[in-house]
């Protein structure tokens, strides 16, 4: 089997491939790959061409690293009309790449059950040359089901989801799409400030939102709201089947009425989730990423409460993982840098050697 890769830089022509075929993710879409240009990461597209057809396309992704070396990632790509493509990309992707490129990952967007005990160790170890290795995207999250009725999704739903859901509605809580990038943005700086995490600068966000509604694929937010505050959102980026939920988080509403009293509980978060699930299934689309959950799970970390809030709402959960391709005989040194650099991010932000998710 024979492919090549054709770049192009005519982003409906690119997001109208990544849209069209089924394995796919708004990840490799063209906004996604501007937005990571503001972070001074250089996007290439290519589309993936076999006997002069469309099978394919992919969107890489160059880094810098240090004078002489660079690596190349595909962002929950490639884009592919089959699985059984991957093995015999990698001589194209080695008639593309720079004699400065050392290291190529790949995130296959198909995912695999992670319900089985033993489900981690059955994930694929290759794919040909592609041999498994860490993730940059989340590798273990939860993704639900949209092509449900609605009233299946609702009794899908935890108990407590449903109580709460419920509670919000009446107590009037409004939730759905909004373009009160300020509000998003205030929830979003403040949930990880309190949770240690970090984030890219304001333009990468602003960025996405812009370019990921610009060529075919959609970026939007979703906010919660109690008598007219906005107490939970999150950030979407969607193509083809999926939409994906990046960035969100909560605020507690520390109002009080005239009386003086707190105000009650809105349940906003919980009625945040299920509006966004509700928002994603009437426009069309099938599948929902609650985007990233944590693989070993500990109760005395953030991540363990996001992980409990999703799993109200689905307890499907699944793997993505990753696989690289050595193009450079010093790409294991430069694995082993990655990690270095990556846990000394991590001590420094939150003082601690692991990974958020």
């Amino acid at each position: 089997m024979r492919l090549t890769l054709e770049e192009t830089t005519d982003p409906h022509v690119y997001d109208d491939a990544v849209r069209n075929l089924p394995i796919t993710s708004a990840l490799q879409g063209w906004g996604y790959g501007e937005a990571r240009r503001v972070l001074g990461q250089v996007p290439v597209r290519y589309l993936i061409r076999q006997d002069g057809r469309t099978v394919g396309a992919v969107q890489l992704i160059r880094k810098r690293l240090i004078p002489g070396f660079s690596t190349l990632y595909a962002p929950r790509g490639p884009a592919l009309e089959s699985l059984d493509l991957l093995p015999h990309l990698a001589p194209a992707f080695k008639k593309v790449v720079r004699p400065t490129d050392a290291l190529l990952k790949i995130e296959p967007p198909a995912p695999l059950d992670a319900s089985a005990d033993d489900s981690y160790d059955a994930l694929p170890a290759s794919y040909g040359p592609f041999t498994r290795a860490g993730t940059e995207q989340p590798e273990h999250t939860i993704i639900a089901d949209l092509t449900r009725s609605e009233d299946q999704m609702l009794k899908n739903l935890s108990s407590m989801a449903r109580r709460n859901v419920r509670t919000a509605e009446k107590l009037g809580v409004v939730a759905g799409r909004d373009d009160d990038f300020e509000a998003f943005w205030e929830i979003f700086t403040a949930t990880n400030e309190r949770a240690k995490l970090g984030a890219f600068p304001r333009a990468y966000y602003e960025t996405m939102l812009r370019e990921g509604n610009a060529h075919g694929g959609e970026a939007y937010i979703v906010l919660s709201r109690y008598q007219g505050k906005a107490l939970a959102g999150g950030f979407f980026i969607a193509m083809g089947k999926g939409t994906y939920y990046l960035f969100g988080g909560s605020v507690r509403d520390d109002r009080v009425g005239e009386d003086g009293a707190p105000f009650k509980d809105s349940k906003a978060p919980d009625a945040f989730y299920w509006h966004a699930m509700l928002d994603a299934k009437r426009r069309g689309y099938e599948l929902f990423d609650f985007w990233g959950i944590p693989r070993v799970l500990d109760e005395s970390k953030h991540s363990y409460g996001v992980f409990k809030m999703k799993l109200k709402f689905s307890e499907q959960r699944v793997w993505y993982p990753a696989y690289d391709l050595n193009l450079n005989p010093a790409a294991p040194a430069i694995v082993k840098a990655l990690r270095w650099r990556k846990t000394q991010n991590n001590l420094r932000k939150r003082g601690s050697a692991d990974d958020v998710l």
